[in-house]
């Protein structure tokens, strides 16, 4: 059995929470995939002596921390002497991970406030969130409408068709709204969402 079967089994077998056993297994496959990123870079293993003289090198790296769904995770970023070497894993300056973003791109659209759900996240997950970064993650959310609002449409469709569906919105009480969605269907028969308000 491998360490994190073992690990799992002891877990489960004490009766406590496996997420502890999750959170070490994701950390710790997250910090070797780091690492063999930068040896593929580099060309060659640590202390290899296809390394010395070879004009890149190894130079530490630094620490970063990300909340997951089982807790958070410490994360060693390497770097290269030159400063070329750009990890693939991990999107620069991210803290948390995507399911987050998606739990509070969910609350943000059933019209809870971002007082609320940096409440709620605190609770569920363990990790406290500001205001504002509830407020950054919505502007995100917001700037892929506008950019979907302004992409370029095909010339051509047979068929364009309009639908609406009620959704509960909150401004100053919680009402019911229509969302209006255009939808066209193209030449070889593949469905297209044109447009949405």
């Amino acid at each position: 059995m491998s360490d994190c079967t073992t690990n799992l089994m002891a877990a489960l077998l004490a009766g406590t929470s496996v997420d502890e056993v999750f959170r070490q297994e994701i950390e710790n496959a997250v910090n070797s995939v780091l690492q063999s990123e930068l040896e593929v870079f580099l060309g060659y293993r640590k202390y290899a002596v296809e390394g010395y003289n070879s004009g890149d090198s190894r130079n530490g790296g630094y620490t970063r921390l990300i909340h997951t769904r089982f807790g958070d995770i410490n994360v060693w970023i390497p770097r290269d002497r030159n400063g070329e070497f750009e990890q693939k894993l991990l999107q620069p300056y991210k803290r948390y991970s995507d399911n987050l973003e998606t739990t509070v791109i969910h609350l943000y659209q059933k019209g809870i406030t971002t007082g609320e759900i940096a409440s709620l996240i605190e609770q569920m997950y363990g990790c406290h969130y500001t205001k504002g970064q509830v407020s950054n993650i919505a502007e995100s959310l917001q700037n892929k409408v506008l950019a979907f609002h302004n992409r370029k449409l095909n010339k051509r469709y047979v068929v364009i068709y309009a639908d609406a569906t009620f959704l509960n919105v909150r401004r100053d009480c919680v009402d019911k709204e229509a969302l209006h969605v255009l939808m066209g269907i193209t030449p070889d028969g593949k469905k297209e969402v044109l447009s949405y308000g």
